[in-house]
């Protein structure tokens, strides 16, 4: 966390909408300094304008960053970071989801550009800044899709379960070493956001509450969480089902 004299860091990659945006208001709200990412960078200034000007003891910085360029996005996070002055946490938000009954090859190849290898290369950029200052917090967004495949969303919930498995083995990396790292898997359920589709949706969260239960899988360093917490009955189920039902 932040020192006595100043307030603690935290980036957000996924910051201009749903629950990243939610997010990054209740930080605000808790006292974080915050550095914003996404592809929409006019939102990301509204959103930052609206946050500083109520908070003048916290420091606000959004970089415009697409996931789908790994290359191009760890430059941009690496200068985040640097102009927050480091980061104590960074929560990655950034995902898409497509329904995709036709099985076309577009929608699954951007599902995997952003939420497998855009991921990875922050969670890893995230890590060895952790690791270069002795402690830090990295908090990947999964999915509840990622305990049970879906046919008409098959990269979805595959990049999802990679998501969680690759979060799981950094924690085994940081307690291999002895690291003052916290590594948090977020596997959430249906939240009001544009990435809720489909009908007959149930227990669908708003974004705000989403952000509440986050943020206190944080404040406890949780390893895990689902969100919303009722959502581990399902979870359970889902490990329990056939592999086809």
């Amino acid at each position: 966390m932040g020192s006595a004299s100043s307030p603690p860091s935290a980036v957000i990659v996924g910051a201009s909408s749903g629950i990243g945006e939610a997010l990054a208001r209740r930080l605000a709200d808790e006292g974080w300094s915050l550095g914003l990412a996404a592809r929409r960078v006019e939102r990301l200034a509204a959103i930052v304008a609206d946050l500083a000007a109520a908070r003048p003891r916290q420091r606000f910085c959004l970089r415009a960053i697409d996931l789908v360029d790994q290359v191009a996005a760890i430059a941009a996070f690496e200068a985040l970071v640097a102009d927050l002055g480091g980061a104590d946490l960074v929560v990655v938000s950034s995902g898409v989801g497509h329904e995709n009954v036709a099985l076309d090859w577009p929608p699954e190849a951007e599902t995997v550009q952003v939420n497998v290898a855009g991921f990875t290369a922050i969670a890893v950029t995230a890590m060895r800044h952790f690791e270069g200052r002795g402690r830090g917090h990295l908090v990947g967004l999964s999915s509840l899709a990622a305990l049970h495949g879906h046919g008409d969303a098959p990269a979805y919930g595959a990049s999802k379960a990679y998501l969680s498995r690759y979060l799981q083995a950094l924690r085994h990396r940081v307690a291999a070493r002895r690291l003052s790292i916290v590594v948090t898997d977020i596997q959430a359920g249906f939240v009001d956001t544009a990435m809720a589709k489909g009908d007959g949706l149930f227990w669908v969260a708003t974004a705000d509450e989403a952000a509440r239960q986050i943020a206190a899988a944080i404040r406890r360093k949780r390893p895990h969480a689902y969100v919303t917490r009722r959502w581990r009955l399902i979870a359970w189920l889902l490990r329990v089902l056939p592999d086809t039902w």
